[in-house]
């Protein structure tokens, strides 16, 4: 029996995954190059997440900027590194508007949990800045542990394959672990809040999408809003005719739509005036 051939490919450069290795980078290496300490305290304190400033002051972008933030070089490289191996994979299958909400979903609900937990004083105060991608890799991670479970990873620089939903796995305990015992600064309740709203947007966000399912959610809720209307218009212009003591030739179907009287016995209703959904 042949044994299992381990072959080495790298994942593609898809179109979100440049932007965000991009815009990320572009921030890092301008931070890099000419931030001074005036400048990076102040892009922390206004483009980083800090609840104290979102609650009271309603800062609310900084759910969203603190993403593009990066605190050194291994902090940047390490969350890029994540967004291009697993991003480019959700991508490619999912498309590109879905991988955004993926990766935001995942940041921004990172930003909520930190907001929410810093509050409680759980690991961290609100006073305290916290930056970087991780919330959205986190996110990816997780909806790739969920999705892709079976596909096989290598654990660079270790030359083994494993399967995704192991690596995730390994990644949550790893993650609550180091939470737990609060040790150096990096922001474990993002990773936490990542884990969790990858796996809500896996579990429970349509598969059209949120953009997609909220504009069919307003465009139903605002049909059925001009069908009551056209009903309750109905109504009133029946009671205005009795009152006139005078009937209508016609009648009207269960949107509010008029039928005249020649159509009324016809097969689907004949042909209706008014508007129609």
């Amino acid at each position: 029996m042949r044994g299992r051939e381990m072959t080495l490919s790298f994942p593609p450069f898809t179109r979100a995954v440049v932007w965000l290795l991009g815009i990320n980078t572009a921030v890092f290496l301008g931070l890099l190059g000419f931030g001074t300490r005036s400048i990076i305290e102040w892009v922390y304190l206004n483009l980083g997440l800090v609840p104290r400033m979102v609650v009271f002051h309603f800062a609310v972008w900084q759910i969203v900027t603190y993403c593009f933030i990066h605190a050194g070089f291994w902090h940047w490289f390490g969350n890029m590194l994540g967004i291009w191996m697993f991003g480019s994979t959700f991508e490619s299958s999912w498309g590109t508007r879905r991988f955004l909400e993926l990766f935001f979903f995942g940041a921004v609900g990172a930003a909520l949990t930190t907001i929410v937990l810093s509050f409680a004083h759980i690991l961290i105060t609100p006073d305290v800045p916290t930056v970087g991608a991780s919330g959205g890799v986190f996110a990816i991670l997780m909806a790739f542990g969920m999705v892709f479970g079976e596909n096989e990873i290598m654990m660079i620089p270790f030359p083994f394959l494993i399967k995704a939903k192991y690596f995730v796995l390994i990644l949550i305990v790893v993650t609550v672990a180091f939470a737990i015992s609060g040790g150096g600064s990096t922001a474990y309740l993002a990773h936490l809040g990542g884990l969790l709203f990858g796996y809500l947007y896996v579990k429970f966000v349509p598969k059209r999408g949120l953009a997609l399912g909220a504009s069919e959610r307003y465009f139903g809720v605002r049909n059925s809003y001009y069908r009551w209307k056209r009903r309750r218009a109905a109504r009133k212009f029946e009671v205005f005719m009795r009152k006139q003591n005078r009937t209508v030739s016609g009648t009207f179907d269960e949107n509010g739509n008029y039928i005249p009287p020649d159509d009324v016995n016809k097969k689907n209703g004949g042909s209706k005036s008014g508007w129609v959904n």
